[in-house]
């Protein structure tokens, strides 16, 4: 079966600008994909696209956006005509943004913006839309729903306020759930709860769940599967054992030695944690491999040309061709040798 989004081939431009260019990704039915990389990588304006609310600036200059709907027909997101993309947007695909204080609508109560939702998509009248609302507020765990429903966002902690986007979102059991950074200005006691949440709807919803987010740790938990980006290329695709376990891209291992692990018994205190040199390469875009400048394995080879995402190992994506190449010779000896 088609996955549930196959995103193919896909670039964002804007005027003379690319800072999106020839990503490729997949999320299937119950699987939660990570998409990591540092601040400018390209992470939420993917997000956005896959959306279709990108700013007026951008577009999709080339590429696909294949999803597969309720109906099992395959549809192209990205040449959706406005009237289509709204049945889809908020029924089969949503999204939570990264801030909710400035996501919600401040004159409106919050139980009036999640009932907007079903009523919206599934047409109810506005005494079931507000019976719906109080259910989903305590779906998200909200406590005292039907109090709170009445409540404005200032009213509301940035944790419940974040629980009110959840509840918003997954309002009409989308297929697809995108969450940009859910758990950004946060504290780690929220952050765990958020996405324990998000990720107990996954399993209770059968979602697909495409989390984008820096941090590594809330990786490590919740994710099935990595993306990795840098200057608005995919540069390392694997299941989050494989990545995490045996990292082959040069970027990859320096945003896992640049995290701290406490299992390794790494602290602020014991020393500097290791840091990649220089800043994310521009979108305006460089010849050969946008990491070779701050690369410490860079051979003349990564300069020459935009290096190709090969296959090292079964669902394990590299586009590095130092490192693949180490990686085959390897494979060669082992079959050679045992």
């Amino acid at each position: 079966m088609a996955p549930l989004i196959d995103v193919r081939d896909l670039s964002i431009a804007f005027s003379r600008a690319t800072p999106v260019r020839g990503l490729s990704l997949t999320v299937e039915a119950g699987e939660t994909v990570a998409l990591v990389g540092e601040s400018g990588s390209g992470k939420s304006l993917t997000a956005l696209a896959l959306m279709r609310l990108l700013p007026e600036a951008a577009r999709i200059a080339s590429g696909e956006i294949l999803f597969r709907g309720r109906d099992g027909q395959i549809h192209d997101l990205a040449r959706l005509d406005d009237r289509a993309l709204r049945q889809v947007r908020g029924r089969d695909i949503a999204m939570v943004f990264q801030e909710p204080m400035t996501s919600l609508n401040p004159v409106l109560s919050v139980g009036q913006q999640v009932a907007e939702v079903v009523r919206l998509h599934e047409g109810l009248s506005r005494r079931a839309a507000f019976a719906r609302a109080v259910e989903l507020l305590d779906l998200v765990r909200i406590p005292e729903p039907l109090r709170r429903v009445g409540d404005y966002p200032h009213e509301l902690s940035g944790g419940m306020r974040q629980r009110v986007m959840i509840a918003i979102a997954v309002a009409c059991a989308p297929r697809l759930l995108i969450a940009d950074e859910p758990t950004t200005a946060l504290d780690v006691t929220i952050q765990a709860q958020v996405l324990d949440l998000l990720d107990a709807l996954r399993r209770d919803l059968s979602m697909g769940f495409l989390l984008i987010t820096h941090d590594l740790g809330v990786v490590a938990e919740w994710a099935d599967r990595v993306a990795v980006m840098y200057a608005g290329r995919k540069v390392e695709d694997a299941p989050f054992e494989t990545l995490f376990g045996a990292p082959l891209h040069p970027y990859t291992r320096g945003l896992l030695a640049a995290s701290p692990r406490l299992d390794a018994g790494q602290h602020y205190s014991a020393g500097a944690l290791a840091e990649i040199q220089g800043s994310i390469a521009s979108a305006a875009g460089e010849e050969g491999c946008a990491f070779a400048p701050r690369c410490p394995n860079a051979r003349a080879l990564c300069r020459a040309a935009v290096p190709a995402l090969d296959a090292v190992a079964p669902g394990h994506l590299v586009a590095c061709p130092v490192t693949t190449a180490a990686a085959q010779r390897e494979a060669r000896h082992v079959l050679a040798f045992g």
